[in-house]
C-alpha cells in the first residue's frame, strides 16, 4: 500500500532532503487534499514540533478533519496523542519519547498502550547510520532498528521505519533493510526513505511492506 506524506512547516506542506535541507514547498492545500483524499491513510507530520521550534496545529487539525491521518511530530506524552486523536487523527505517531540514554523506555510505551490503546499507535524507529535517530534526526541513540522493534513489538499496532540515510533523495529503499525489518515484527510495516518509483512501491507489497513517498509523489515522478 501507498501513504502519501504530508510534512508541515512554517504553515506550508514541505520536503526536506534527509531532514534538513528545504527542496519543495507548497501552500495549495486544497489540491493536495483532492488529490490524497482516495487513500485509507495519510501521514501528516508536523516537522516544526519534531524540532521542538514551535508546531502547526491549526493546519494539523484542518487535514485531519478532511483526510483519514496518522499524525506525528513531537508528541511526548499520551496527553498529546489524546489531543490529536480528538483531533480526528485515526492514529498517532510517537519516535523520539521512546527512547531515552539507555535505550528503550518500555514503561513509556506500556503506558501509552495502556492509556491510548495499542491500535492508535504507530511507533517511529528511524535510523541513520544503522542506528536509532531521534529528536528530528538530529541525535542518535546506540541501538539498531531491530533492536529497537524487538523491545516495542507488544505496545502498538505498527511500525514505521524511516531510513534517513536516502530520506528525500529519490535513490530508493534498500529493499534488504525492508527484509530484516519484515522478519523481525508481526506488526504491521511501514518503511519510508528514498522511494522513487512505483515498482518499489509493488515489490514492498510483496513483501507485506507499506510505503510512505514524499518527494516522488510531489515532484511528480510518482504518480498518486
Amino acid at each position: 500500500m501507498l501513504i502519501p506524506s504530508i510534512d508541515l512547516m512554517g504553515g506550508r506542506i514541505v520536503q526536506l532532503v534527509q531532514g534538513e535541507k528545504l527542496k519543495l514547498a507548497f501552500d495549495d492545500f486544497e489540491y493536495w487534499i483532492e488529490r490524497f483524499r482516495r487513500y485509507p491513510v495519510v501521514q501528516l507530520i508536523d516537522l516544526d514540533a519534531a524540532m521542538r521550534q514551535g508546531d502547526n496545529r491549526a493546519l494539523i487539525e484542518m487535514f485531519c478533519k478532511r483526510l483519514p491521518c496518522q499524525v506525528g511530530g513531537g508528541l511526548r506524552s499520551a496527553a498529546d496523542g489524546r489531543a490529536l486523536l480528538a483531533a480526528g487523527a485515526k492514529r498517532v505517531i510517537f519516535g523520539s519519547s521512546l527512547f531515552g540514554a539507555s535505550g528503550v523506555n518500555k514503561e513509556f510505551a506500556a503506558g501509552l498502550k495502556k492509556d491510548l490503546g495499542e491500535e492508535a499507535l504507530v511507533f517511529s524507529v528511524d535510523t541513520k547510520g544503522g542506528k536509532v535517530a531521534v529528536k528530528g534526526w538530529k541525535d542518535s541513540v546506540d541501538l539498531t532498528p531491530e533492536e529497537a522493534v524487538t523491545w516495542l513489538e507488544d505496545y502498538c499496532s505498527a511500525f514505521l521505519y524511516t531510513h534517513v540515510d536516502t530520506e528525500g533523495t529519490m535513490s530508493g529503499f534498500p529493499m534488504d533493510v525492508a527484509a530484516v525489518l519484515r522478519s523481525t515484527t508481526a506488526r504491521q510495516l511501514i518503511v519510508a526513505g528514498g522511494i522513487k518509483e512505483r515498482a518499489e512501491v509493488d515489490a514492498l507489497d510483496a513483501m507485506g511492506v507499506d510505503a510512505v513517498a514524499g518527494m516522488a509523489v510531489y515532484s511528480g515522478a510518482m504518480e498518486a
